[in-house]
């Protein structure tokens, strides 16, 4: 019986050293998983940052042109207003310049 005890504990021994290497190398294809994963994590946020700042500059550059437009608009609007004042300023000095005199000169 001493014989079958030792076998058992020896074949109990083996499946322990069996189980405790194939755990070990479960955790470091996990561990090479687990950094594989980070890596390409880190690569998509990478990818999506560089995807970001490109989308973002591209609004930027959008709006920019759009702001220049609109900038050049109101001058435009502000210059013909401009003109149209001095137009009618210039229709009505005579009359002005006419009613100004008459109050001013004794009559």
């Amino acid at each position: 019986m001493p014989d079958a005890e030792a076998s058992i504990l020896q074949r109990i021994r083996r499946k322990e050293v069996e189980l405790s290497v194939k755990t070990d190398q479960a955790r470091r294809d996990a561990e090479q998983i687990i950094a594989e994963a980070k890596r390409v994590a880190a690569d998509i946020l990478k990818s999506a940052e560089a995807e970001g700042a490109k989308v973002a500059e591209e609004y930027y550059e959008q709006r920019l042109v759009s702001v220049h437009e609109e900038v050049e608009n109101l001058k435009r609007l502000g210059e013909e207003e401009a003109k149209s004042a001095q137009l009618r300023g210039e229709r009505n000095l005579s009359k002005a310049v006419h009613k100004i005199l008459k109050v001013v000169s004794p009559g």
